[in-house]
């Protein structure tokens, strides 16, 4: 009696990077940092996982107090984001995997069940590089865009100016200091330890966001298969 082989469905899972646009990153570091972060984390994941990238979303949400750019309402990136994943639902996908690179869009995630509902996809979001990476337009961020050749490593030293750059490690954003502990605590980070390019780190927290990212796909896959 001959063997029959039972094929197995290729789930159509996509990837879409959540970054910023117009946030001042300092000196040595491009407005763009957090969306071009996130596109590269996204492009690795969906290569290491035969899955496909969407883009980077053009919106993105940043916290009261933390006046880094321009930046958009929590209801207009939730309304922008709607609309890319009904567009990929429609392709014909069954999960979302969101990369998430800038802090701010963290707030996202307390909405992802009511988006999955109204969308009829899987989502899963990960924020993996903005936990790791440390202070804003710190070593961390600075390193990774040294990996990326985005990181004008002849202003680092300039990137500590808090009076032209409050927003490195929001050492210049008194109230936002006061608001939230974490500011706090990473601005003084960078007043005690001011910042540096460091190649082997920016690849380290890469890898990092990477895996978790490939991880996330996993947990996609199983839940899509339920």
């Amino acid at each position: 009696m001959p063997i029959v082989k039972m094929g197995i469905r290729k789930m159509n899972i996509g990837i879409i990077a959540l970054g910023s646009h117009e946030e001042n990153h300092g000196a040595a570091l491009p407005p763009d940092t957090d969306a071009q972060i996130a596109e590269y984390i996204a492009e690795k994941t969906a290569a290491q996982t035969d899955m496909e990238f969407l883009g980077v979303l053009k919106s993105a949400y940043e916290f009261p107090e933390i006046n880094t750019g321009n930046h958009d309402s929590l209801d207009q990136v939730i309304a922008d984001l709607k609309n890319q994943l009904r567009k990929a639902e429609k392709q014909g996908f069954e999960g979302i995997l969101l990369v998430n690179a800038h802090g701010g869009n963290q707030e996202l995630s307390d909405h992802l069940g009511d988006i999955a509902r109204e969308t009829d996809l899987v989502i899963k979001m990960d924020s993996t590089v903005c936990k790791i990476e440390g202070p804003h337009a710190g070593t961390g961020e600075l390193s990774i865009g040294s990996v990326l050749g985005i990181t004008d490593e002849t202003k680092v030293t300039d990137h500590l100016n808090s009076e032209k750059y409050p927003e490195v490690g929001f050492v210049g954003f008194d109230k936002a200091r006061e608001k939230y502990e974490w500011a706090e605590e990473h601005a003084n980070e960078i007043i005690e330890n001011g910042v540096k390019i460091d190649p082997q780190l920016g690849e380290k927290l890469l890898k990092i966001s990477i895996e978790n990212s490939v991880e996330k796909i996993r947990d996609l896959k199983s839940e899509i298969q339920l």
